[in-house]
């Protein structure tokens, strides 16, 4: 069975360049770049566009985060009037990625900026957040309900980002020629000890048309697969992964997940000879981690991707079950990943066009 097959029109609302408030980074030449095509692709209207000026350091301080992204982006929505008809967020490539911060585990204080990001519209009402740790995501798994800021009062914030401009402007180009075909393809990791995300996937590929999936359950990684158009698995978790890029035919508008900790922690291009590898060969460590990289899924050609620029732990990765489904059945990408993913204020982000969506199946 299919989910969301009743879904009504409006839940699917609310999509339009007018709802689209741009981030550009003035120290930034590749931000700006980006920002310039994207407007004139999508037709942001220019007041929607917010510069702010800060360094192009991937990781900045709490202090400098609140002080030259937060408050100019909440200046731009209250200036020009727009923080209620504002619902997406879209940052670019040279604004800062992450935020440092003290603590462990889930009483971290670190987070990426995008997800900070998602709290402004609570904040520019009032709300107190906290710092330490994950915020639950009022739209998780709302899977009928249309997105918008009286039930959920928040931010949904993409990330226009890849190696270089060449690549983000390939994943705009892509989310504006999406349709609705080619198949969805999971791949589960062998081992009982990790049966969460398999069960996952599982219920991901059951929700979805037997003819459009590819389901693998052994241990053997797929490679080489043709006319993809979603795509979920462990990543360089799966110990029988071997292959930094996975040789996929991806279709405009392919979107991609994994159950990866740190995929998002840098889009530094790595050295053409460098490979995933494992958490004991440090020797052969990228940007302080042996794992895949979110980037790499854009390069080779997907749309949308998520990422994770510190551990997020299992349970607040995106869940497949709910991503896919949303999507396949005509929801923006922005709400189809918010609505997988279980925490703001956390280590998630979204790469992609929120507006991009594949529309009803061919």
């Amino acid at each position: 069975m299919v989910l969301l097959g009743g879904l009504s029109a409006a839940a699917l609302l609310g999509t339009t360049p007018e709802n689209v408030m741009l981030v550009v980074n003035q120290s930034s030449n590749v931000s700006r770049h980006i920002g310039e095509y994207y407007l004139h692709r999508r037709q942001i209207p220019l007041p929607n566009l917010c510069r702010i000026e800060t360094a192009e350091s991937e990781e900045v301080s709490r202090a400098v985060y609140e002080a030259e992204i937060e408050r100019p982006v909440a200046r731009c929505l209250q200036s020009n009037q727009l923080a209620e008809r504002i619902l997406y967020i879209v940052t670019t490539l040279g604004v800062p990625l992450k935020i440092k911060g003290a603590g462990a585990g889930m009483a971290i204080e670190a987070a990426s900026v995008d997800s900070e990001l998602t709290l402004l519209y609570a904040k520019l009402k009032g709300a107190a957040v906290h710092v330490a740790g994950p915020v639950p995501n009022p739209f998780y798994r709302q899977m009928r309900a249309r997105f918008q800021h009286r039930q959920f009062p928040i931010y949904l914030v993409t990330r226009l980002a890849g190696y270089d401009f060449s690549d983000v402007a390939a994943m705009i180009d892509r989310s504006l020629q999406a349709r609705n075909r080619g198949k969805f393809v999971f791949d589960l990791k062998a081992g009982d000890g990790d049966r969460g995300g398999n069960d996952w996937l599982q219920e991901a590929a059951r929700s979805l048309p037997k003819d459009r999936v590819i389901l693998e359950d052994t241990s053997h990684v797929l490679y080489n697969q043709r006319d993809v158009i979603g795509y979920a698995s462990w990543g360089s978790n799966d110990r029988d992964r071997k292959q930094r890029m996975l040789g996929f035919e991806w279709l405009p508008g392919a979107i991609a997940t994994e159950f990866v900790s740190t995929d998002g922690r840098t889009f530094a291009r790595p050295p053409d000879g460098w490979n995933i590898t494992t958490w004991e060969d440090r020797a052969h460590f990228f940007a302080g981690s042996p794992q895949s990289l979110t980037a790499d899924y854009i390069h080779e050609g997907v749309t949308g991707c998520s990422g994770h620029v510190y551990e997020p732990y299992l349970a607040a990765t995106p869940h497949p079950q709910y991503l896919f489904p949303a999507y396949f059945n005509g929801r923006n990408l922005a709400e189809s990943y918010y609505l997988s993913i279980p925490s703001l204020s956390w280590q998630n982000i979204v790469v992609g066009d929120p507006l991009c969506k594949i529309g009803k199946p061919d």
